[in-house]
């Protein structure tokens, strides 16, 4: 089993908004409880649950890639997909000039056909740090799932020599 998956900016926010809502509703009831002279236990307890409402909500926000199917999770939902419909998978620039290692679907009712699995930073030096460390190991996680699925994936030249020369991931081999 292999955790990925990018959270969309609108449902980051309404995550964010749902953390804040948490926090201010909790922080009055303490002040209506105990009134102001609490107002600070009210921001500390406020935090506490709003930072836990945000934790559970993007933990849940997922993509997870199984042996037998990809399963598309958020708060309130799942859904799978078939690897059947996986036609290939890429490794390119998206938009916002990131790394983006999407799958490529056929029919079903996906956005534009695709599935995007990681949006990381362009790597431009060697690991140094847990975020880079994580995405290094998502990167091989993903990459050995696709080669035991056989889902030949594309990767473009400067991705492929960047992850080689600083993370040490061979390129993609046929």
């Amino acid at each position: 089993m292999v955790r990925a998956g990018v959270v969309p900016t609108r449902r980051a926010a309404l995550y964010a908004g749902l953390a804040l809502a948490a926090t201010a509703v909790l922080c009055a009831a303490v002040v209506a409880l105990f009134g102001v002279n609490r107002v600070f236990t009210g921001l500390l307890a406020g935090a506490v649950a709003g930072v836990t409402v945000a934790a559970m909500l993007f933990t849940r926000d997922a993509v997870v890639l199984t042996e037998q199917a990809i399963y598309r999770r958020t708060p309130w939902t799942e859904s799978s997909i078939d690897w059947g419909r996986v036609v290939a998978g890429r490794f390119t620039l998206d938009e916002r000039a990131r790394w983006s290692l999407a799958l490529d679907l056929s029919g079903g009712d996906e956005r534009h056909g695709e599935l995007v699995l990681l949006s990381i930073p362009p790597v431009l030096r060697p690991v140094s740090g847990a975020y880079d460390l994580r995405k290094r190991e998502q990167v091989n996680e993903i990459r050995a799932l696709l080669r035991r699925k056989r889902i030949p994936v594309t990767v473009l030249p400067e991705i492929a020599g960047a992850l080689q020369r600083h993370w040490e991931i061979a390129p993609p081999t046929r």
